[in-house]
């Protein structure tokens, strides 16, 4: 009988279950349940990392709590199994979170902003959800976390169906903690994008795999918004943006 092919024989993962994602096996490893020791190690990972990026110049550092990773598995119950202080109770589950942010705020400089991204929701049953993630932008805001960056999903198979828009009312109903929030998830064109500032569902938008299929995106939203000058395209293209503004009967800046 032929054995599975698995990745990375040589190394185990650690996490804190003994728990490997459904749609790893048999590819990966399952992972060692982390040891309070491992834990210690890997918060303090996290505040050398943002002291390291300090040094080098960085002037905000976000702390990604999302997708399945690390913080995210701590966070659910469904990759989260453990009875001690880490496991268990809501609380229990937040504490690593909550020790990381503490940990990362102290030595991040005060001046420079410091963000969490999250996944909101699990989107499965019996997993992590929204009112959860409420709690913990209250607690992570309370640290010094100075944006809650919203997203989802990343521990179970289920996800969220991805369409326009569709997670900036997770971000809405982080911003109703008080905490300052990044909406996130297909917000490409740029009248919806305004419209969730103007709106007041978020205060920030990101967006990134926009931005690597179109690197003047700002310019783009910045010329259907505000009419914006064609001096800002780079000069290879300002010709041709004026003749097919020209051509659509847009007003020329």
């Amino acid at each position: 009988e032929e054995k599975p092919k698995v990745a990375f024989e040589s190394w185990t993962p650690v996490a804190p279950s003994a728990i490997i994602h459904p749609s790893s096996a048999p590819i990966y490893t399952t992972p060692r349940e982390m040891t309070q020791d491992d834990i210690a190690r890997t918060v303090q990972a996290f505040a050398d990392a943002a002291r390291r990026a300090d040094e080098a110049g960085f002037d905000v550092v976000e702390i990604h709590g999302a997708h399945g990773y690390l913080i995210n598995q701590f966070l659910s119950p469904l990759a989260n199994h453990r009875t001690d202080q880490y496991g268990g109770s809501r609380e229990n589950r937040m504490r690593f979170a909550l020790e990381v942010a503490r940990a990362t705020r102290a030595a991040w400089p005060e001046q420079k902003p410091l963000f969490m991204r999250i996944s909101a929701t699990d989107a499965a049953e019996g997993g992590w959800q929204v009112e959860d993630s409420v709690i913990l932008a209250k607690e992570l805001t309370a640290l010094g976390v100075d944006a809650i960056h919203v997203s989802s999903g990343g521990v179970s198979s289920y996800m969220l169906k991805a369409e326009p828009l569709y997670q900036v009312p997770l971000a809405k109903a982080i911003k109703e903690t008080g905490a300052t929030t990044i909406a996130v998830g297909l917000i490409n064109d740029p009248n919806d994008a305004e419209m969730i500032l103007e709106t007041g569902e978020a205060d920030l938008i990101a967006f990134a795999r926009g931005a690597l299929e179109d690197p003047n995106w700002p310019i783009h939203a910045h010329h259907i918004l505000d009419g914006g000058e064609y001096d800002l395209w780079p000069k290879q293209a300002r010709e041709r943006i004026r003749a097919k503004d020209r051509a659509l009967g847009i007003r020329q800046a």
